[in-house]
C-alpha cells in the first residue's frame, strides 16, 4: 500500500498502528478499575460489585460495608495498584537502561538487600515478638523501624553497584554483575543472621520476606503514590532517551544523550522507587522482571507506550494477584508474594521460549 504525506499529515497506517497501542492502554485502565470493584466485593462478607461501586463515589448504603471497604479492603487493592505499578515500572527502567531483559528490583539484588535489612533490624535490633494466640503468633513490634533499616540497606546495595559502575564504567555487564554479586552477598548476609536467631526472630524475619500489600495504610500510602507519580513522570520525560539508549550506546550519544549521566540517574531513581515499596511490603518478585515483557509483546519496544502500559499491567497484575491470593485459601489470606513468585517463573520461561521461537 502506498503512503503519502500531505501537509504533514499523519498517514493513515502509521494511525491505526499509534490508535492499537493506545486502545490497549485504555482498556487496562478500564481493566484495572473493573478488577478494583471485583477485588473489593469479594471476602469472608460478599459485597455486590454495583454496591460497590455506589460505595467508592460516594454514597452511604451500611455501616458495615462502609467499614470493610473504607478500612480493609479499599487500602489493600490500592496499595496492590501502586506497588504493582511501581515495581513494573522500575523495572522496565532498568531494563531500558541497561539494555538487558533481566534487569528488574529483585534480579538486581535491591529485594535481597531490602530484606537483610528487615532481618537485621528483627534479629539484631528486636524488633519482631511472638504473641501467644495463633492468629498473630508472628508482629513485627516496631515497623517504621524495620522499613527503615531495609529501606536503608536496599539504598545501600544501589550505591555500591553505582559505584562500581562509576570506577569500571557505567557499562550495563558492569550493573548487572554487580547487581548479582551484591544480591548474592546480602542473601548470604541474611542466612548468617537466621543462623544466629531464635524460633521468634526466625519466624518474623520470614513473616516480614513474604510480601504482602496488606501491610501498607495511610502514610505508606501515600509515601508509595507519590514516589510512584513521581518516579514515572521522569521515566515517562526520558522516553526518548531510552528509544535511543535502545538503538545503542554510540547512537545514543551520536543523537546528543548523555548515556552515563540518563543511565546513572536513571538507576538511582528506579532503585529509590523499588526500595519505597519493598521497604513497606517486604519481597514481591517477578512483577518488575515479568511486566515489562508482558506489555513489550503487546505495544512492542517504543517507550511512549511502552511505559504506560507496563504502569497499568504491573497494576492489573498484583490486584488481580493479590484478589486470587486472598481466594484461593479462603478463609486463609495467601501472601501475595508466593503466588507472583509461582505465576512470574513459568510465565517468564513462556515468554522467553516463545520469543526465542520468533
Amino acid at each position: 500500500m502506498e503512503i503519502h504525506l500531505n501537509g504533514g499529515e499523519i498517514p493513515e497506517n502509521y494511525s491505526r498502528y499509534i490508535g492499537k497501542k493506545i486502545t490497549f492502554i485504555i482498556a487496562g485502565i478500564v481493566l484495572l478499575f473493573i478488577l478494583l470493584i471485583i477485588s473489593i466485593s469479594v471476602g469472608a462478607v460478599g459485597i455486590p460489585p454495583l454496591e460497590v461501586a455506589q460505595t467508592l463515589f460516594g454514597a452511604n448504603l451500611s455501616t458495615q460495608w462502609d467499614t470493610i471497604i473504607w478500612n480493609i479492603r479499599f487500602p489493600q487493592a490500592i496499595s496492590a495498584i501502586i506497588a504493582g505499578a511501581a515495581l513494573a515500572v522500575a523495572g522496565v527502567a532498568m531494563q531500558s537502561i541497561l539494555r538487558n531483559p533481566l534487569g528488574s528490583p529483585y534480579t538486581l539484588g535491591i529485594s535481597n538487600a531490602a530484606a537483610f535489612g528487615a532481618a537485621f533490624s528483627v534479629i539484631v535490633l528486636g524488633t519482631g515478638t511472638m504473641h501467644s494466640t495463633g492468629a498473630d503468633a508472628v508482629v513485627i513490634d516496631n515497623p517504621y523501624i524495620t522499613t527503615i533499616i531495609a529501606f536503608i540497606f536496599a539504598m545501600i546495595a544501589t550505591g555500591v553497584i553505582l559505584l562500581l559502575s562509576k570506577i569500571r564504567g557505567a557499562s550495563p555487564e558492569i550493573m548487572v554483575l554487580a547487581g548479582v554479586a551484591i544480591g548474592s552477598l546480602f542473601t548470604a548476609g541474611t542466612m548468617f543472621l537466621q543462623y544466629f536467631a531464635d524460633d521468634t526472630q526466625l519466624a518474623a524475619v520470614v513473616f516480614w520476606s513474604f510480601g504482602d500489600v496488606a501491610r501498607a495504610h495511610g502514610t505508606e500510602l501515600i509515601l508509595m503514590g507519590v514516589a510512584t507519580v513521581i518516579c514515572s513522570i521522569y521515566f515517562v520525560m526520558n522516553m526518548w532517551n531510552y528509544n535511543a539508549i535502545d538503538a545503542g550506546d554510540e547512537t545514543a550519544k551520536g543523537l546528543g544523550v548523555n548515556v552515563e549521566r540518563v543511565r546513572l540517574v536513571g538507576m538511582i531513581v528506579a532503585s529509590f522507587l523499588s526500595a519505597i515499596v519493598i521497604s513497606f511490603l517486604g519481597v514481591i518478585g517477578f512483577v518488575g522482571l515479568v511486566c515489562p515483557h508482558m506489555a513489550r509483546r503487546i505495544v512492542g519496544d517504543d517507550h511512549r507506550f511502552l511505559i504506560p502500559a507496563t504502569i497499568v499491567f504491573g497494576g492489573v497484575l498484583l490486584l488481580a494477584s493479590d484478589t486470587a491470593a486472598r481466594l484461593i485459601l479462603a478463609p486463609h489470606v495467601l501472601p501475595v508474594a508466593i503466588l507472583t513468585a509461582f505465576l512470574g517463573a513459568p510465565v517468564f520461561i513462556y515468554l522467553l521460549l516463545k520469543g526465542y521461537k520468533r
